[in-house]
């Protein structure tokens, strides 16, 4: 069994405590490995890494240029160890192999386009009202960043928080999820690699009340990124609130995957299966609520089940597996207290509903594919997040109902639109309160797209050239160029 250390100022370390837990295989149960437990101590010890970093080493005193040739060594790093790093995630959070391998050959954009970014980003020359005055902006790094990254796309997700961050010359402590660590941990080794100064990534594993809470209060972190529950992402955005810190939150979505009667139903149910069932549906975007309009619901609803009937549980690694499972027990349970609430609604389960049992799930926490029908918009099973393979079809009559009931959450994460009016497609872009509408397709993403939420599912954006803002701050520069000195008592 692997015994992980810390990483901290461009070394590995034993935690403070020197404590570690275990971390287990969903698909097994069993513990494949020790993460260290970290605490306030190492959390300090990792930021004053970070700052120093920041105000004083090597790091600040890198050219953009220079920032950005570091991050493409990264990404030929990650590239050349894709598949370590796939396997690695698929053994500490259950989600197929072919899911992590394709996220983990995607993630290496990432670090080359925001290298490429990391000298493109310029200041300018302000026209102004008074003469004798010449003044410009310049964008300098906000400064030390928490990082805290959920359990689902572990490296993905820490990839679109630090890629920005590193091209704005900012330095980073990442605290990802205690469910999986490992391949942050495994990153970091890496950035050692790429020759990244010391200070410049660390890593600091734990809990939330023991590593999370103070780094998000330590008075040298300037930024928080964080993706994770609303509930969490409420109390991160208090404690940055009264430290007066930036802070960019990715939360939940509770995303409607709206099906009119003039779409292409075959690519529909492809669209509807995917938007809820891949990922064993542990991801922010799943389409949990399918809006299907009146008059095609029964025929839509055969075709979806003869689809899904046909969905194959099993060992994440194995490439014929469709659903792997649930990643942690407590997830696990809340997905099964989940369908019994919507059970006790008067929602009725068409398929699934059931923990997975068959052989082939092994020791696992599986959950079987599950769909209601009968469900309505003010239901829990409709509004709150569930994040598990479990989907709810709500029935609509036209385009006003729909978007009448698409909007009526909390949540704004994402939105489809299945239909080949172009007009409507344009309409319900419009409307919908969401930070990404896709149309005749579903979970999309891109590096060069900004992903974001409305509502309860977050602040800021990431991704696409506007995200390296959300790392940087503005500062005005004046200079008086011949301006005679004017009286001392009035503002000039």
């Amino acid at each position: 069994m692997k015994r992980y250390q810390l990483r901290i100022a461009g070394k590995a370390q034993e935690p403070a405590g020197l404590a570690w837990f275990e971390t287990q295989n969903p698909y097994t149960g069993q513990t494949w490995a020790e993460i260290p437990r970290g605490d306030a101590r190492d959390v300090d010890l990792a930021v004053q890494a970070a700052h120093q970093a920041l105000t004083s080493g090597p790091w600040a005193e890198m050219t953009p240029t220079q920032r950005g040739a570091s991050m493409r060594k990264l990404a030929d790093l990650i590239e050349r160890d894709a598949s370590r790093l796939a396997a690695i995630e698929v053994r500490d959070n259950g989600k197929l192999l072919a899911e992590m391998q394709g996220q983990l050959n995607y993630l290496p954009q990432w670090f080359h386009y925001y290298g490429g970014l990391a000298d493109k980003v310029q200041g300018s020359t302000l026209p102004l009202d008074k003469k004798g005055y010449f003044a410009f902006t310049r964008h300098e790094p906000v400064g030390v960043v928490a990082a805290i990254t959920p359990w689902n796309s572990p490296l993905l997700l820490l990839g679109w928080k630090i890629a920005p961050a590193l091209a704005a010359g900012c330095t980073v402590v990442v605290k990802p999820s205690e469910f999986t660590s490992a391949s942050t941990l495994e990153l970091a080794e890496l950035f050692e690699a790429a020759g990244f100064p010391p200070g410049v990534f660390n890593v600091v594993t734990g809990f939330g009340t023991e590593v999370g809470t103070p780094l998000v209060e330590h008075p040298l972190v300037r930024k928080i990124s964080f993706t994770g529950s609303d509930s969490t992402g409420r109390l991160i955005n208090e404690a940055a609130g009264r430290h007066l810190k930036h802070a960019s939150l990715e939360l939940g979505g509770k995303s409607p995957n709206i099906v009119f009667e003039d779409a292409d139903l075959e690519q529909a149910v492809s669209g509807a299966i995917s938007g809820i069932f891949a990922a064993t549906g542990q991801t922010c975007i799943a389409g949990s609520r399918l809006l299907v309009q009146d008059s095609i619901h029964d025929a839509f609803v055969d075709r979806l089940l003869a689809v899904a009937r046909t969905a194959r549980m099993g060992d994440p690694m194995d490439p014929s597996t469709q659903v792997g499972p649930v990643t942690t027990p407590l997830q696990y349970r809340k997905v099964l207290e989940y369908i019994d609430i919507a059970r006790g609604e008067g929602a009725t389960a068409i398929l699934g509903g059931e923990k997975g049992t068959s052989p082939e799930c092994g020791a696992g926490w599986f959950v079987q594919p599950t769909i209601f029908t009968g469900v309505r918009n003010h239901m829990r099973i409709a509004q709150e997040e569930v994040f598990g393979p479990v989907l709810s079809i709500i029935r609509f009559k036209d385009e006003a109902d729909a978007l009448r009931i698409a909007n009526d959450v909390r949540f704004g994460l994402a939105a489809a639109v299945w239909t080949q009016d172009i007009g409507r497609a344009i309409r319900m872009s419009e409307k919908l309160q969401a930070g990404t509408v896709w149309v005749n397709t579903y979970r999309a993403i891109s590096f060069m797209a900004p992903f974001g939420g409305y509502k309860d599912s977050g602040l800021g954006r990431e991704n696409g050239a506007d995200a390296i803002r959300e790392y940087l701050q503005t500062k005005c520069v004046w200079i008086n160029s011949g301006a005679a000195t004017a009286n001392p008592f009035v503002m000039r």
